[in-house]
């Protein structure tokens, strides 16, 4: 073997364990942001929301705009947590998790599936909905009627990114046992 070819299989060692750092360390970023993404939401669900969205005895429900303007969690929190990092991460591990093949690539590439429906759902229909929300501009009844309909697919939200989580969490599981079937194409 001539010093060159021994040269070149090093470098592509190196070049592989460098890949799989990278691949490692971006799947479990996406997993811990999956995991905050779920456990936020459903806290926001539980605590932050029905001071935005409620049921007086008398008369049903009611939206208080102000209350979701003064909570504003899409600039205090989401922009934090899923907006820039969920979103960058989705697309990063749609690439890294191209690369790989068999179950690993399945599981990876489902939950970056099920993230991708999230982000976009969240792009085209939670933000502008909330935006149009807190504004107060709209008749209480329309407003109620819209916050209903926001909370209702918000359950839905977190069932798709808790599908992404657990598709994340196999996809890790499987990536480090690092078994042939699983390699880098």
């Amino acid at each position: 073997m001539s010093v060159t070819t021994y040269q070149r299989q090093l470098q592509h060692k190196k070049r592989r364990k460098l890949t799989k750092a990278i691949s490692t360390l971006l799947l479990w970023l996406f997993v811990i942001n999956l995991g905050i993404a779920l456990g936020a939401g459903l806290y926001e669900t539980r605590i932050e929301i029905p001071q935005w969205l409620m049921i007086l005895p008398e008369s049903g429900y009611q939206w208080n705009a102000e209350a979701a303007r003064q909570a504003n969690t899409g600039l205090r929190f989401w922009i934090y947590v899923t907006t820039v990092p969920l979103t960058l991460l989705t697309i990063a591990n749609m690439i890294v998790g191209w690369h790989h093949r068999g179950s690993l690539q399945r599981w990876w590439l489902s939950a970056v599936g099920a993230a991708t429906i999230d982000r976009l759902w969240t792009f085209s229909y939670f933000v502008p909905t909330m935006i149009k929300l807190m504004d107060g501009t709209l008749p209480e009844p329309e407003a109620v009627s819209i916050a209903l309909q926001w909370v209702n697919l918000n359950h839905f939200r977190h069932i798709v990114v808790l599908v992404a989580w657990l598709a994340a969490l196999k996809a890790f599981s499987l990536h480090g046992r690092g078994t042939q079937h699983n390699q880098v194409q």
